[in-house]
C-alpha cells in the first residue's frame, strides 16, 4: 500500500512513525493531489529533487489543505532513511528548504542529546525561509524556525515530542555545554563594536592611503610622459629640421635661380642691348 510505513522500520517513541502527525493531518495528506502525484514510491535520494524545488515551509492553509513541506515530512517518515543519510540533508548548505526539512525530521525522530548536536549549529545561519499557513505568507528565518523546534510545543501545525531541556542534559552529563558567541563578549575577550570599529578606521585609512598613492602615482605618471613627450617632441622636431633644411634651401635656391633666367625673354635682352 501507498500510505503504509517501510517493512522492517523502527518504532519512534514506542509508535509508528507516521503517528507522529495527527490522524486529521495525516488523512488530509493522503487525501491530497500532490501526495498521490509526487510523492509516491519516492525514495531517499529521489526526495531530495522534491525538496530542493519547495518554496515555503508550513503546515496547513487554506480550507485545510497540508503543504507540500509537510507531505515530504509525512513521507520522510513512512520511508525511515538511515542517520547519515539525514545528517547529509542538514549539511546541504546550498538546499535551504532541504535542510529546514532535515532539521524537522531530526527534530522528530532522534535522541534529544543528538538533535541539540545537530540543530544548534544551524542558529548560525540567517537565511530567509517562506512559511505558509492560514493567513497567508510571511518570511521567516532558518535560525529562529530550528529556535521554534528546541523551545516550542507546535511547530507547522505539529504536535512535536516532548524534548529534554538541555541543562538537564549537561547536569547527567549526555552532552556538553553549549558555546555561545556572546559568552566571549560578555567575559571581556573580544569585543565586537571595538573590532568594528578599527576594521572600519583601519579599512578608512587603508582606503584614503591607497587614493594618495594612486594619487601620487598618477601626477608622476603624467608629469613623466608629458616630459618624455615634450623631449620626444623636441626631438623629432629637431631631426625633422635637420633632415629637411638642405633639401629646402637648394630647391629654394634653384627654383629662384630657374625662375629669374626663364622669366627674363630675349626680346628684352636685345632692347637692353640697343640702349
Amino acid at each position: 500500500m501507498a500510505n503504509t510505513t517501510v517493512v522492517g522500520a523502527q518504532a519512534i517513541h514506542g509508535q509508528n512513525p507516521q503517528f507522529l502527525v495527527e490522524t486529521v493531518i495525516r488523512n488530509r495528506i493522503y487525501e491530497s493531489t500532490y501526495w498521490k502525484e509526487y510523492c509516491f514510491a519516492l525514495t531517499a535520494e529521489s526526495l531530495i529533487d522534491k525538496a530542493i524545488d519547495l518554496k515555503a515551509i508550513g503546515g496547513v492553509y487554506g480550507n485545510q489543505r497540508p503543504t507540500e513541506f509537510l507531505c515530504l515530512l509525512l513521507k520522510l517518515l513512512q520511508i525511515q532513511p538511515e542517520k547519515e543519510i539525514l545528517v547529509e540533508y542538514l549539511r546541504a548548505e546550498e538546499f535551504k528548504y532541504l535542510r529546514a526539512l532535515a532539521a524537522f525530521y531530526i527534530r522528530m525522530t532522534f535522541r534529544a542529546a543528538d538533535v541539540y548536536e545537530l540543530l544548534e549549529p544551524l542558529l548560525k545561519d540567517y537565511r530567509k525561509l517562506r512559511q505558509r499557513n492560514m493567513l497567508g505568507y510571511s518570511l521567516t528565518y532558518i535560525d529562529e524556525f530550528v529556535y521554534a523546534l528546541l523551545t516550542e510545543e507546535r511547530v507547522c501545525d505539529i504536535i512535536l515530542p516532548r524534548l529534554i531541556k538541555r541543562q538537564v542534559l549537561e547536569e547527567n552529563g549526555d552532552i556538553g555545554p553549549r558555546k555561545s558567541r556572546l559568552l566571549d563578549a560578555m567575559e571581556g575577550r573580544s569585543d565586537p563594536g571595538r573590532d568594528r570599529g578599527r576594521s572600519r578606521s583601519q579599512s578608512q585609512s587603508s582606503h584614503r592611503s591607497s587614493n594618495d598613492m594612486i594619487r601620487k602615482a598618477s601626477s608622476r605618471g603624467g608629469t613623466r610622459s608629458r616630459s618624455r613627450s615634450l623631449s620626444k617632441g623636441s626631438s623629432r622636431s629637431d631631426a625633422h629640421y635637420v633632415s629637411r633644411s638642405p633639401s629646402r634651401l637648394r630647391s629654394q635656391s634653384q627654383s629662384s635661380f630657374r625662375s629669374r633666367t626663364h622669366s627674363i625673354s630675349p626680346d628684352r635682352i636685345a632692347m637692353d642691348v640697343s640702349n
